[in-house]
């Protein structure tokens, strides 16, 4: 082959690489979600924050269904970002049993996911969607404030609980175990939309809930302090293949602007505005990020 013509093929293939390089660069951000409200909302102030932040378009895949579907969509590329909870990614991902420090499951995390899956963690959003128990507040006299008190109550509690706290190591069992709740009768299980319902018609005296869930922020309840630490944490944070902040090194510090801004009660006033005032999502997405001064 003579010389031009080594000299036409070099040039033809830096260009193709530069337009595959150009290509990928510009290709959107896609924001995942799982299917249920909070990760949904999330999802959506996230992709409303990057499009203001970054004055691109961004693809929202919301909806993807529980955990492993949602994790192996990241996997695949199929998705770049979505929220994650530490517990969640600990014991459902990956398969190790539930311990209760936040700092030591939130490093564990983020080792694991970046040597298996070339996947980061990022800073944590701010609130711990643990499990919570939950009792009328007229029953929340100032005696019982924790588990450990609940446990001393002689006449003991009518309890609800959702199929998952029901069947997870680290929901019925591990409270059983932890604080050998009396209960009257075997625990009701019901749909998770219930509990609070069969809560106020005195159905169950104590429910099994989830620390943002919107309910919590409008009914006369109490929670009970898990004082000896029987739930894991579940701290919620964004998880990000890793070549896509690579390619995109503007996309991390966009991301870590929310970073804090969601603490417990936070969270779960914004889940009640989509679950309890029927709000869409998009509506109540924007109203958080100029609340926090994210959006002009």
């Amino acid at each position: 082959m003579d010389r031009e013509k080594i000299l036409s093929c070099l040039i033809a293939t830096v260009l193709v690489a530069t337009v595959s390089a150009c290509s990928r660069d510009h290709q959107p951000i896609v924001v995942g979600s799982k299917n249920f409200t909070e990760q949904v909302l999330l999802g959506e102030i996230v992709a409303q924050h990057l499009e203001h932040r970054l004055n691109e378009k961004v693809v929202r895949k919301p909806n993807l269904g529980g955990t492993l579907l949602a994790h192996q969509a990241l996997v695949n590329g199929e998705i770049d970002l979505y929220p994650e909870y530490s517990g969640t990614a600990l014991t459902a991902v990956l398969k190790l049993a539930p311990f209760s420090d936040p700092s030591a499951v939130l490093r564990k995390v983020k080792a694991e996911y970046k040597t298996r899956f070339g996947i980061q963690w990022l800073e944590p959003l701010g609130f711990n969607n643990t499990f919570v128990m939950v009792i009328r507040q007229e029953d929340a006299n100032s005696q019982i404030t924790t588990l450990s008190e609940a446990a001393r109550r002689s006449k003991g509690w009518k309890l609800g609980v959702g199929y998952e706290f029901q069947q997870r190591p680290d929901g019925l069992n591990g409270l059983r175990k932890n604080y050998r709740l009396p209960l009257k009768g075997s625990p009701r299980t019901m749909d998770l939309g219930l509990l609070y319902n069969a809560l106020e018609h005195k159905e169950v005296d104590m429910i099994a809930a989830n620390a943002t869930d919107g309910l919590l922020s409008a009914k006369d309840v109490r929670v009970l302090r898990d004082d000896k630490r029987s739930f894991p944490p579940y701290q919620a944070a964004l998880v990000v293949r890793a070549t896509v902040l690579e390619n995109h090194p503007w996309l991390r510090p966009a991301l870590e602007e929310l970073s804090g801004k969601f603490p417990d009660e936070t969270m779960r006033k914004l889940n009640y505005q989509v679950d309890g005032l029927h709000r869409p999502a998009r509506d109540v997405a924007v109203e958080f990020l100029r609340q926090n001064k994210l959006l002009p």
